[in-house]
């Protein structure tokens, strides 16, 4: 697992982000948010990095969603597009969440833990 997985105590600003760029990847972040506990890890290879940090820390997987953070673009913009958001069962059926009470909570969630420019 890649050791720039962070689940925050607290909401991070632009230089706190620092720690992410090129780790694994220049200028993206990849994130799982947990939609009950209202959480976030951020960082990994993969979504599932993240996922695995959240269901250490006592998260249910079903409660999991993934996407792309772009925190260096003009305006920064989240992406809700991960394999994790296959779920045939909750009626989203592709990567990107299609569910629009699940994507504000994610939208949400990311804003709660991360100041976006």
């Amino acid at each position: 697992m890649d050791q720039t997985i962070l689940i925050p105590t607290r909401k991070l600003r632009t230089p706190d982000l620092e720690r992410f760029r090129n780790a694994p990847f220049e200028k993206m972040i990849k994130f799982a948010v947990d939609v009950r506990l209202r959480r976030i890890a951020l960082g990994g290879e993969m979504h599932a990095d993240a996922e695995e940090m959240l269901l250490r820390e006592g998260s249910n997987q079903p409660d999991i969603w993934g996407g792309n953070l772009w925190p260096w673009e003009q305006p920064a913009r989240i992406e809700y597009i991960s394999l994790i958001n296959i779920r045939p069962a909750a009626d989203n059926r592709g990567m990107e969440i299609l569910l629009d009470d699940v994507r504000t909570a994610v939208q949400e969630i990311v804003r709660d833990w991360v100041e976006l420019q």
